[in-house]
């Protein structure tokens, strides 16, 4: 059974940092894409960013761009996003997605082959 378990949500000041970990088991982790979305109260879900299967490329959102760092750890199976200087408006549910060999130019894409349950990260100004 493939579990991404995503964790390290919490309540931040502006300018604070969070570093969220996602967890993942029951599949052969270095075959995925991973990825970060999130979804704000009353607005539609919002691609983050991600990080490629095999070399390891990174992309990021223009809104996050600078601020925010997509990880991964192979020994671990766990991909991490690493969140600096956070806004309110940040302030979302934050999920991770997989996406077997998925590379750089479907990863905006949501249909993704699995996905967390999500995270709450709340930045109070």
């Amino acid at each position: 059974q493939v579990q991404l378990a995503e964790s390290g949500g919490g309540l931040v000041q502006a300018g604070g940092s969070l570093r969220l970990s996602c967890v993942v088991s029951g599949l052969t982790f270095g075959n995925y894409a991973m990825s970060w979305f999130r979804r704000a109260p009353g607005k539609e879900r919002e691609f983050v960013g991600g990080i490629t299967w095999s070399v390891g490329n990174s992309l990021c959102a223009d809104s996050v761009k600078g601020r925010f760092t997509i990880s991964r750890d192979h020994a671990k199976t766990t991909a991490y996003l690493q969140m600096n200087s956070l806004k309110p408006e940040d302030t979302a549910v934050y999920y991770c997605a997989a996406r077997k060999f998925g590379n750089l130019s479907t990863m905006r894409d949501p249909r993704y082959d699995y996905w967390g349950q999500g995270t709450q990260v709340t930045v109070s100004s």
